[in-house]
């Protein structure tokens, strides 16, 4: 996998190739009077708790005829569709300037490059360009807190394969066997219907996705997994037809249940060989390799695994946000590998400031540490809590007497006395997930 930080602006014909000019829209609807524009599909959705996934203008228009529905008493005039690329100009002169957009998704610019990138980086089928960074798209009505901007952050993976490599060698019997709830396009056409359990290996069976389409799917939700999000809080949900996106054969949402519903927070398409096909078009460069095996130039095909960094951010504050009556505040229960901080060192009264100041600075070369002496040890903790801090390390008088200092649990509020020159391999032990036995509790 290569890493690439490719341009925010690009010229628009990029755009007109990938299809995002013609084919990277929302529904708006426009009320007579007032000429208030929502977002069709989640209107309907609001209005009447359905999915309104894949439905067409003529679907909508049905559904608001027949409910009789209206915002704030308006009627709506007919449904337009509504572009998501942002333009700008290029150029000095105002008045000739060229249009040009900013990005809707990071593909594009792996697609430009992927030529570039493969003989520089002397890459050869398999392989993948990754890209985290900013894009944009002009939501009609953006919503949700972090959840839809117009300013927001994806990381994208494009993997390239040769067209005729069916088999995935890295697919192994741990990837087959892997457990998901899947949400699949039968289900969906059901009123109710609910996720059923399946593994990798049964939606091959089905014929659902290709081996490699199976393998990035399996890894991204196993990553999911992996940084702590709950498993019953996320389900996989296969795109239905009328959905799919206009370079996609076959799409997968990866879905949390966030307060306000089930929502997409990462994806995963089979693009084919679209995007290439089409950049060749349009430039008319040869975005080929060539394969030694046959003689001849190929064109790749791509397997696109996509996050949306923000709604990933936003699933694992809501996985991790409890309030703990207990001790009367919140606590941030997230893994302490995300933590923004791994330690905290609190001297317990500003007369030890100097020798906690010492610990700070040993430990701090090899954990993220903060450092905090202002205010009650109490309020220290409770501040510690709220932003996800794993570990707390006091010191107090008796530390100076016997060069000890106390470590305290975020998720338990149990602490432990451990010698100072023995603080680092203890939080090396606490951290690799080792239960350590607590010898005595905070009051």
């Amino acid at each position: 996998m290569v890493g690439v930080d490719a341009s925010i602006i690009s010229h628009p014909r990029v755009w007109k190739a990938s299809g995002h000019v013609d084919s990277f829209g929302d529904l708006v609807l426009t009320t007579k009077q007032s000429k208030t524009k929502l977002r069709a599909d989640h209107f309907i959705e609001d209005e009447l708790s359905i999915s309104a996934d894949g439905m067409n203008a003529q679907d909508i228009m049905n559904l608001i005829k027949k409910h009789k529905l209206q915002h704030k008493g308006e009627d709506f005039e007919e449904l337009k569709d509504f572009n998501l690329l942002f333009s700008t100009h290029v150029g000095a002169d105002e008045k000739n300037a060229n249009t040009a957009y900013l990005r809707g998704e990071t593909a594009q610019g792996m697609f430009t490059d992927f030529k570039l990138v493969a003989e520089t980086a002397r890459q050869q089928l398999p392989f993948g360009i990754a890209q985290v960074g900013k894009c944009f798209r002009n939501e009609i009505a953006p919503r949700d807190f972090l959840f839809r901007d117009r300013e927001f952050t994806i990381a994208e993976f494009e993997f390239f394969i040769h067209p005729d490599q069916t088999e995935c060698n890295l697919l192994t019997k741990k990837h087959r066997s892997l457990k998901l709830p899947l949400l699949d396009s039968k289900e969906q056409a059901k009123k109710n219907g609910e996720p059923r359990l399946t593994t990798i290996e049964q939606m091959l069976k089905q014929n659902k996705l290709g081996e490699w389409h199976a393998y990035w799917l399996a890894e991204q939700y196993r990553w999911l997994l992996a940084i702590g999000l709950d498993p019953k809080k996320l389900k996989v949900r296969e795109h239905v037809k009328t959905e799919l996106s206009h370079y996609s054969s076959a799409t997968f949402d990866l879905d949390y249940t966030f307060p306000f519903g089930s929502k997409e927070i990462a994806g995963n398409a089979n693009r084919g060989q679209y995007d290439l096909t089409q950049h060749i078009k349009e430039s008319n460069e040869k975005l080929t390799l060539f394969d030694e095996a046959t003689k001849q130039h190929i064109v790749p095909r791509v397997i696109e695994p996509t996050f949306g960094m923000e709604r990933v951010l936003l699933a694992l504050i809501v996985d991790a946000y409890q309030e703990d009556k207990k001790r009367g505040n919140i606590v941030l229960k997230m893994l302490p590998k995300l933590a923004p901080f791994t330690v905290g060192i609190f001297p317990l009264v500003n007369k030890l400031d100097k020798e906690a100041s010492k610990l700070f600075d040993l430990l701090k070369e090899e954990f993220s540490c903060t450092y905090d002496k202002s205010g009650s040890i109490g309020r220290r903790y409770a501040r510690a809590d709220e932003i996800g801090i794993p570990y707390c390390i006091t010191l107090d008088f008796d530390g100076i007497k016997d060069k000890t200092a106390t470590i305290r649990d975020r998720d338990s509020a149990k602490q432990i006395v451990v010698k100072q020159d023995e603080l680092a391999i203890t939080l090396h032990r606490l951290l690799s997930g080792e239960k350590l036995q607590a010898v005595t509790k905070m009051k």
